[in-house]
């Protein structure tokens, strides 16, 4: 078992476990750590607690202190000299006549490196924008590819719900979203209508969808030939949550709904519960 504490560096930013040392550290703390970019300024979201070797990334860095007044000016300049380079590099991109998109510029803390954030349609041949970065800013210069869910998480937003977009105020990861999860909700599949800023699926399509999946796991499948208390007929409707079949009788030509439990108790469909 290892002794950490969790770290997060930007607002729903990913947590990365430190080594905590001797020093007594809270939660929302802010904290220096040792990083493989370098020296870094961090906040504490997880207070100290024992994980197994299979939930840390050896060699484990250490926290190297805990933050003072100093250490956020320190961050504050830094911001304030990001918003230098962001603008000096959107000069030096249209002289390049580079088809790129600028979306962030972000120091580290030790001022050892100066990283750009990018969107593009394909490679970029950025070779003499670096060369032109490193003259001016005289530190090493990363300039990194992002997706379009990155810009997003980064810009920020307001989505279709009329809240801060979720990517950019809780959530650390993007979970795999696909479009049979906005099926299985019953969902319009209008592009419009389930797409995000970003252009991509929402990503709260992930949320209840292990419910509805569970939920789906007893009641017949769309097409599927039943026999009801009326007659044989074809399921062409599930309300999921509800548990509820529309079923579209056959030889009455008209459509009919079933809950799961009356479909259960005269034995047409079986009880496959997972209790």
């Amino acid at each position: 078992m290892y002794n950490v504490v969790g770290v997060r560096f930007k607002k729903a930013g990913k947590i990365y476990y430190f080594d905590p040392g001797d020093l007594s550290i809270e939660k929302d703390s802010f904290v220096i750590v040792e990083t493989v970019r370098g020296v870094e300024y961090g906040k504490v979201v997880i207070p100290p607690k024992q994980v197994g070797e299979n939930d840390v990334v050896l060699p484990l860095k250490s926290v190297l202190r805990i933050a003072d007044q100093k250490d956020r000016l320190i961050v504050n300049e830094n911001k304030h000299a990001a918003k230098e380079a962001y603008e000096v590099c959107c000069e030096k991109i249209s002289e390049h006549q580079l088809d790129m998109k600028l979306v962030d510029v972000e120091y580290t803390f030790d001022r050892n490196k100066v990283i750009f954030y990018f969107t593009a349609d394909g490679r970029v041949d950025f070779r003499e924008l670096v060369k032109d970065l490193a003259a001016i800013f005289r530190t090493r210069i990363e300039l990194r590819q992002i997706g379009v869910r990155d810009e997003a998480k980064m810009l920020g937003g307001i989505g279709p719900c009329g809240r801060m977009l979720c990517c950019s105020t809780f959530l650390g990861d993007f979970d795999p979203v696909s479009i049979k999860m906005a099926k299985d909700q019953n969902l319009s599949l209008n592009p419009t209508k389930i797409s995000g800023l970003c252009g991509r699926l929402m990503c709260c399509l992930k949320y209840e969808n292990d419910e509805y999946e569970s939920a789906k796991e007893n009641l017949p499948d769309l097409g599927e030939i039943v026999e009801t208390p009326h007659g044989v007929g074809k399921v062409i409707g599930l309300n999921i949550l509800e548990q509820v079949l529309q079923v579209q009788l056959a030889e009455q030509e008209r459509i009919l709904e079933y809950t799961l439990d009356e479909m259960i108790k005269i034995g047409i469909v079986s009880n496959q519960s997972t209790d």
